[in-house]
């Protein structure tokens, strides 16, 4: 019964961000349609299809080459208090190049996006190991991944925090989003696949800044987007201790199918830039963490997820688990946004990262 009753009220979530989505991103989809040709779009998916065949993660990602120079400031006075610590806020110049060349002068462009940003809760005798977060689409609060994560439990646990800001979200938001992650579709599956090619490159430069400031054990969390986003780094860099995605998505091309009325427009989308299924799952697979094996071993890997949910439905954490080869999995009884018994799965976190971290 709390199964169910929580699908619904994912269902319900999910049609209110599938209609905002195509609400917001329709007009875009058919004026790039109207004044790119056809071709473009598809071109783009190709570029990505022949990179992703080659599933060589270094090639698909390049690491950065330049240490980021960081910026320090004081987070509000309320992220204090929450944390009961030093709380600051930092941002760095990215230096990510787009890496399809037909899209790096639109990303050169993109002045508030390519500013990267995250919050860094840390302790005052010197580095610790660090607990990192990224969050998922549309929700960068730090105050809200901060309560739901029960990040002030890990920082008094001994840890220092992260909080990652993915591209396009908070105040990484270009001018006149209408909401926070809206630039991750607003140009296209060729922009969606470079935000995530951003999203990788940009938390490496956070590993780098972290080594560098003297932080030897680095974990990785996030949910949703931000679980997709764990795990593909996960395949990406050797330097994380452990990787746990929450609620992860994992295969795009599934979620387009199934969340209306965004389903619609994508069909829409595709029948007029004459994209086939194949050709879009091939392009999608550029980013898709079942496309690289993972960096870390079998015990560093933990996945959580939900039997209620429906945006992130189970087959994906599934999926996950099997090319993870069956790694630890832990399931209960709520939803995407409606974690029932967090408190077990908190523990087992705790657990888990304590061996590795500590």
């Amino acid at each position: 019964m709390v199964v169910e009753a929580s699908a619904i009220g994912d269902l319900a979530l999910r049609t209110w961000v599938a209609s905002v989505l195509a609400a917001t991103v329709t007009p875009v989809v058919l004026l790039s349609v109207r004044h790119t040709g056809s071709g473009t779009e598809r071109s783009n998916l190709n570029f990505y299809a022949e990179l992703a065949a080659e599933q060589d993660p270094a090639k698909s990602f390049p690491a950065p080459t330049e240490l980021p120079q960081v910026s320090s400031r004081p987070a509000n006075p309320l992220a204090g208090w929450i944390a009961r610590g030093t709380v600051d806020n930092i941002a760095f110049a990215s230096s990510f190049t787009a890496i399809n060349p037909a899209m790096r002068k639109q990303w050169s462009g993109l002045t508030s996006n390519n500013i990267v940003r995250a919050q860094h809760w840390r302790h005052d005798d010197g580095a610790r190991p660090t607990l990192c977060v990224i969050h998922g689409f549309m929700g960068s609060s730090y105050l809200a991944n901060g309560r739901f994560f029960s990040l002030p439990w890990y920082y008094r646990s001994g840890y220092d925090v992260l909080m990652y800001t993915l591209p396009f979200h908070g105040r990484r938001a270009e001018k006149f989003s209408p909401f926070s992650g809206f630039g991750y579709f607003a140009g296209g599956l060729g922009g969606f696949a470079e935000a995530m090619a951003q999203a990788v490159h940009d938390f490496r430069s956070i590993i780098d800044y972290l080594r560098h400031t003297g932080v030897d054990r680095i974990a990785l969390t996030g949910i949703s987007l931000g679980g997709y986003t764990s795990a593909l780094v996960a395949s990406v860099d050797d330097r994380l201790e452990a990787v746990i995605p929450n609620c992860p998505l994992v295969t795009p091309a599934k979620m387009f199918d199934e969340w209306f009325p965004a389903n619609k427009l994508i069909r829409l989308g595709l029948r007029l830039s004459d994209i086939s299924r194949d050709e879009l799952a091939a392009g999608l697979s550029y980013h898709c963490p079942l496309n690289y094996q993972p960096l870390l071993p079998k015990n560093r890997r933990l996945i959580i997820t939900g039997l209620g949910d429906r945006m992130a439905p189970p087959e994906h954490a599934v999926m996950l688990w099997k090319h993870w080869d069956r790694c630890a999995l832990h399931w209960f009884p709520g939803s995407h946004v409606l974690h029932v018994s967090q408190l077990d799965y908190l523990r087992r976190m705790s657990n888990f990262l304590h061996d590795v971290m500590f």
